[in-house]
């Protein structure tokens, strides 16, 4: 059922307006603009209908904020108002309203204007998913991972946890490819993501499809040594699929892995630390493959092998 937010000081009117649509949603009310702020943050809510007169900050000045903040800016915002003047409305609109309700209300209109705007973000909602999604694989894509990864260092760096980035990839993947097909080749790929993507079931785990054979991964607020425990159980659970690979360094098709564990700073950029994560690959590579090799926030290394 999807979620609506109602934010309104009017008790009486909050909750006429819940009566009006609870029979086909989830309705939460808040009756401050710092409260509405608060659960529009921890809420995955589908729509937010927002009184422009509240008694610690106006309804424009709460879209506003609404409207900056990363976990609520896709929020479609209905505005509800007393103020019939197109100047208002005009200002609602220029900061990211999609509609207004006019007091007193009409329950018709209401139920109308709320379903057609749950369904367009219900839409956009599944374009985004689609547009961010492998379709092979059905993890994240490229350019998913490029939003999700510096949005998190940034967020790892304000909030002073850890930040651990993984890159792998199969080894010797394109000898696979000559020898058993690119159907073949498509199969293990999607086999090995979704080995590893079985591995990372927290909210913030995250996994993607780099490009081609190749995979990223991002552990937050895990200390290194956990986090290289268990990458190696992912390189192992993949191994263990037992898919044949003859033309590589096990009878079987192998990942190796490379990563880096790092607790931001400010003035750290990202890239610094995916290139680390880049050479512990190429160590694991030169290493011998199959294997994983992690440098820790030390920036000490540590080898699965040898």
């Amino acid at each position: 059922m999807e979620k609506i937010l109602i934010i309104d000081d009017s008790l009486m009117q909050a909750r006429y307006l819940k009566n009006i649509l609870a029979g086909n949603y989830k309705v939460s009310l808040a009756h401050t603009a710092s409260d509405g702020l608060a659960y529009a943050k921890t809420g995955k809510f589908s729509l937010i209908l927002l009184d422009v007169i509240l008694p610690d900050m106006d309804g424009f000045m709460l879209l506003k904020k609404l409207q900056e903040e990363l976990v609520t800016e896709h929020i479609p915002v209905i505005l509800i108002t007393g103020l019939s003047d197109t100047r208002s409305e005009e200002q609602g609109l220029i900061l990211g309203a999609v509609d207004y309700i006019v007091k007193p209300f009409n329950p018709l209109i209401v139920r109308a204007r709320v379903n057609t705007h749950i369904k367009l973000h219900q839409y956009r909602v599944q374009f985004a998913q689609q547009a961010m999604e492998d379709e092979l694989t059905r993890i994240a894509n490229r350019r998913h991972y490029e939003q999700y990864s510096i949005s998190k260092w940034q967020e790892a760096a304000r909030l002073k946890t850890s930040y651990s980035i993984c890159i792998f990839d199969i080894d010797k993947f394109k000898v696979y490819n000559d020898t058993y097909g690119h159907p073949a080749g498509d199969q293990v790929i999607a086999s090995v993501a979704q080995t590893a993507n079985s591995f990372l079931q927290r909210s913030t785990d995250f996994l993607a499809r780099y490009g081609g054979e190749e995979f990223i991964a991002i552990i937050l607020g895990q200390e290194s040594e956990e986090v290289f425990s268990h990458f190696k159980k992912i390189r192992q659970a993949i191994e263990d699929l037992h898919i044949e690979h003859s033309g590589s360094v096990s009878p079987w098709v192998t990942v190796s892995m490379g990563g880096v564990t790092a607790f931001p700073k400010s003035d750290d950029t990202y890239d610094a630390y995916l290139k680390i994560a880049d050479n512990m690959l190429y160590d694991a590579k030169s290493l011998g493959r199959n294997q994983v090799v992690w440098s820790n926030e030390d920036m000490i290394q540590w080898k699965e092998r040898g």
